[in-house]
């Protein structure tokens, strides 16, 4: 048996024996301004949000506005953006001295501040901010970016979109090399916002992910609406949600569709709390709420006919029914009590204990 994997994000325990630690991705639904970035924190936190991150990078260090262009069309979901690849992340683009503001007013709301960084400069500017790392499903094939991070040895989490197990395998064991603070999540990178995307989650890779890194945190990045992948995942062991936060999906921009507004983010926290009090003991017993149940629909053996003292129990006078009352003999014993003796008057229904039957 491994022990339980357990790390420190801040003043909150990750582990499957402590409450779900909810990220709510922010990223570049502030659309430009840097009060409606405080509001989104300040409304995350209210939804139930742990974390409110963003995401630090700069259109020239992320993308080519020339490789762009080359493909000769915008793909996927960047097929709907009015502005090319570059202008958009530039856009969208978190200026480096918001990062200071952003963390005050997270303090100040009492959330978490994360970003992931996206190049080197950015990584080196958010250690004495952020809590822990994250690092976008980009970074499984940027490993000099994942390892950096995982130097600082703060608790990594690594998303996995668009990736292959050995893509991960080599992620991991790039990570491993430098701590072991690691959170592991599956991720589907389609921002899309499509009903099919639900058929291409494959939350059952947490399984995986849990049998070949039996010491690693597990965690979700979805970009779904449902709070059902969410919940389904908690189920499975996840231990770390992150999904993207707007307030309003009728905003224009690359992000605010496939984002979750405040009431259906609280919505999700709320069934996975409800899940969480669910989940409850691997141990099998007799639980509090049942003590009565226990004694009302559970059998015992009973007089199956009115039984003078002295006779001879046999098969067709005992027969299992309800209730079960404290003292009285099992049906799995009904055995046991073929062939003895009754030493008292029993009516018929009198329940069968021990005391009251002899050789």
């Amino acid at each position: 048996m491994y022990p339980t994997p357990t790390l420190q994000i801040a003043d909150r325990t990750i582990s499957l024996n402590h409450p779900t630690y909810f990220i709510a991705d922010i990223a570049a639904n502030h659309d430009g301004h840097l009060d409606r970035a405080i509001e989104l924190i300040r409304l995350a936190k209210e939804a139930g949000a742990d974390a409110a991150k963003f995401q630090n990078f700069r259109a020239p260090k992320i993308v080519s506005d020339y490789g762009f262009k080359s493909l000769g069309g915008q793909l996927s979901h960047q097929a709907a953006w009015k502005k090319s690849v570059f202008e958009v992340y530039s856009d969208a683009s978190v200026p480096f001295e918001w990062t200071p503001i952003l963390k005050e007013a997270c303090d100040e709301f009492g959330i978490h501040y994360f970003s992931s960084p996206y190049d080197d400069a950015a990584i080196d500017m958010l250690d004495p901010y952020v809590p822990a790392y994250k690092a976008g499903s980009d970074l499984m094939s940027w490993p000099d970016g994942l390892l950096k991070m995982a130097r600082f040895g703060k608790p990594l989490l690594i998303a996995t979109g668009a990736a292959d197990l050995s893509d991960v395998v080599r992620a991991m064991r790039i990570a491993l090399s430098a701590t072991d603070k690691i959170v592991l999540m599956q991720c589907n990178t389609n921002y899309t916002a499509r009903d099919d995307n639900y058929d291409h989650l494959h939350l059952n890779v947490l399984k995986t992910y849990a049998t070949l890194f039996p010491n690693t945190i597990l965690g979700l990045s979805d970009h779904t609406h449902s709070p059902a992948p969410v919940v389904g995942a908690v189920a499975l062991g996840a231990r770390v949600i992150e999904r993207h936060f707007t307030d309003s999906n009728d905003r224009e921009g690359p992000d605010h569709k496939f984002a979750m507004n405040p009431q259906a983010w609280a919505d999700m926290v709320q069934q996975v709390r409800t899940l969480e009090r669910a989940l409850g003991s691997p141990d099998k017993f007799v639980t509090g709420n049942e003590q009565q149940t226990y004694v009302l629909q559970r059998r015992c053996l009973r007089a199956a006919r009115p039984i003078q003292a002295g006779e001879t129990l046999t098969a067709d006078m005992i027969e299992a029914l309800r209730p079960n009352v404290p003292g009285s003999i099992p049906a799995w014993e009904a055995d046991r009590l073929i062939g003895k003796k009754t030493m008292v008057e029993m009516p018929y229904g009198m329940e069968f204990r021990w005391e009251n039957v002899g050789e």
